[in-house]
This record gives C-alpha cells, structure tokens and sequence, in this order.
C-alpha cells in the first residue's frame, strides 16, 4: 500500500483565525462593532457567530450574522464562492430560508483577506451571512413529517435553481473532479487508504466497484441540475410548527453551507439527502422512503434514476466516511467534528449492503409509492 503523503492531494488550507483577529477583521471590512464572538464547527472552512451593534443613528441593539472564511483553496476560486453567494440571494428572494449577505464597506458580497496563522502568506475570501435562527435536525427527534418536507425541500431548491437561476458566475459550478460530486465516487480510490485495513474498506470498495460498473454507464440517462450536495443533518436547521409536545411537528428554518454546490443531477440530490437524514433516525432503513416520497411529491424520479438510488446512496456514504477520515488525518484537532457521521454511518452502510439491494428499495419504493395514494402523513 502507498504511503499517506503519496496519496494526499489536500494541502493544509483551513483558516486559523482568532477571536481578536476576528473582531478586527469585521470592523475593518464590514464597519461592523463586534459585541461577542463564538466558533463556529466547520469542514474545512471557518465560522463564526457574531454579533453586532447596530449602526449608529438606528434603534439600540444587536445583529447576528455569520462569519465564514473559507478555506484558501477555494478562495482562490472567486466565481464559484460568487455563484454559491448569488444563489443564496436568488433562494432568498424566492422564499426559500437562505442566508443573505452583508455587503463589505465597499459595497460588495465577499472581500480577498489575509491573516491567519496558518502556514504561508495565505490569502482567504471572507463573508459576513445573516443569521438563521432554527435547530439542526441532528438535535431534534426527527420523525417520517419532518423527512418528508426535507425532501420535498431538496426537489424545490434544485428545481429553483435550475430552471430560474441564471448569474454569469453559474457556469463555475460545473467543477469537474470535485470530490463531492455524487458522479465521483470512484475518486475515492486516492484518499480509500485512510481507512487502513479492516472490514469497513471492504465495503467501500465493493460500493466502488459497482459505482464503475452499474451507475457510471448510465449518468448520461440522468435529468441534470444545478445541486446544493450537502442537505446533511446539520446544514438543514427546523422549527417547531406544532404546540403539541405529543405530536412534534416541524417546518424548514433555514438552509445552510452552499459550498458543495456544482452541477449534477436531479437523483444526486434525492440520494444525498436519504444518506443524511438515515443518520438521526433509529429506523434507518425505512427513512428512505418518506425522503423520496417528498421528493418526488416535487419531481418524480424516473426508472433509472430510481434503479441507482441504492448505489448512490451508498456512494454518498463512503464520500462521507472516507473523506472524513482522510481529512481527520490532515486536521487530528477537528477528528471530533469530522467524524460526526462515522459514530452511525459505518454501521448503517454495513446494514445496507447486508440487507441488500432488493430488500431495501422495496422498503423505499413501497412507502414512497403509498404516500402518493394517500397524501403527506
């Protein structure tokens, strides 16, 4: 087996930014006060809440806003942190509960900053995003209502963006060898030795296996799209529409993290949000169903795409878990964060596969097929 470094295209590009730094930062390019400042968990960018003073002249009080440094990699890519930003502003202004900007004191969405005490003389885009009240579904009982309206959530947003989105800077989503493009599985083959070597990479590499030969083939039969590719259970945040404790019901509250957004298709999104939303439920092999039929409540998925959605389910699981090991070997001080979906995820891909195929599709399909008799529960 290679070495890590020889399999190790990611470099050490996290922003390391403190507090004080921070509240520097903001005044100095927003003309923003900080009150406080908390971290926020993060991938490979870095977040902050913050709050503000308002301006002076306007009613005493405070603002919270986010502040995201993104990692110096992706800042080098100024279209594409443009498009993400542009299409929060069109999901905004079309309803949806999309975070907006605060526009630097010159006037624009981002700002080019140095700083950091991270290796180099780095340079790191920097946004200040309104703050979006809500809970993330990953600390709330989530129940088959809930799954149902994120997924016909995920339909919506893509569907928004495809068919009316239409910034210049759109064309930098079509980003090729993106690792968390669900058309990409098989570029786990460069980062699988992070897993060493035991019972669970050979799962994935079965998952790998079956990508090439099964879905791969077909990706051209697929209805293409504009993605968000990350409705994971921390990035969709709820609120409760119900006063009974009994009866827990909740709405969308806000949307986050538009940074794995890149061009692919409609079923990419239906399977990515299956696989996170399996994670918070103690029935993961029946989430599926109640997923895809709010799904498809908005567009329904034809035959092929309904014959892929097991593998690419299973595929966006081993993106999640062997990605989140390799970069837990690059960043050992944020292994807690990044290793979130490992604490259950393992265990659910290994249920997948061995409940098979046939099994579980049934599983979906069926539950999926019965909300279209008889409506939303």
């Amino acid at each position: 087996m290679s070495s890590g470094n020889e399999c190790q295209p990611q470099t050490f590009t996290k922003p390391v930014f403190g507090e004080k730094e921070v509240t520097e930062l903001v005044d100095r390019v927003f003309g923003l006060k900080v009150l406080w400042i908390r971290p926020l968990p993060s991938y490979d960018d870095q977040n902050f809440h913050v709050s503000v003073s308002r301006n002076e002249g306007e009613a005493e009080g405070a603002d919270e806003y986010v502040l995201k440094i993104t990692n110096s990699e992706d800042s080098q890519q100024p279209d594409l942190i443009e498009a993400q930003t542009q299409a929060m502003m069109f999901l905004s202004a079309e309803g949806f509960p999309s975070a907006t900007p605060y526009l630097t004191k010159d006037g624009n969405i981002m700002s080019l900053e140095p700083g950091g005490s991270g290796p180099g003389n780095k340079k790191y885009m920097v946004r200040l995003l309104t703050y979006l009240p809500g809970t993330p579904v990953a600390k709330i009982a989530a129940n088959t209502q809930i799954f149902y309206e994120i997924g016909k959530l995920a339909a919506s947003l893509d569907k928004a963006l495809s068919e009316k989105f239409h910034h210049p800077s759109v064309k930098s989503l079509h980003r090729g060898q993106f690792i968390w493009n669900l058309a990409n599985v098989p570029l786990l083959d460069r980062y699988i030795y992070a897993l060493g070597q035991n019972k669970y990479r050979e799962v994935v590499e079965q998952v790998i296996e079956q990508f090439k030969e099964k879905v791969i083939p077909k990706l051209s039969s697929f209805r293409a799209c504009i993605n968000h590719g990350d409705l994971n259970d921390h990035n969709i945040l709820v609120a409760s529409s119900s006063p009974s404790p009994e009866d827990p019901r909740y709405r969308v509250s806000g949307i986050l993290d538009f940074s794995d957004m890149s061009y692919g298709c409609y079923v990419f999104e239906a399977a990515i949000t299956i696989m996170y939303m399996m994670i918070e439920s103690t029935d993961p092999l029946s989430v599926g169903g109640h997923v895809l039929a709010g799904f498809e409540s908005i567009l329904p998925l034809t035959r092929e795409e309904r014959d892929a959605l097991f593998l690419l389910v299973s595929g966006r699981f081993c993106q999640s878990l062997v990605m989140a090991a390799h970069t837990a070997l690059l960043y050992p001080e944020n292994t807690e964060y990044l290793t979130i979906t490992a604490r259950t995820g393992w265990r659910h891909l290994v249920n997948m596969f061995e409940a098979g195929r046939g099994a579980v599709e049934k599983t979906w399909f069926e539950t999926a097929d019965a909300y279209a008799h008889r409506g939303p529960a």
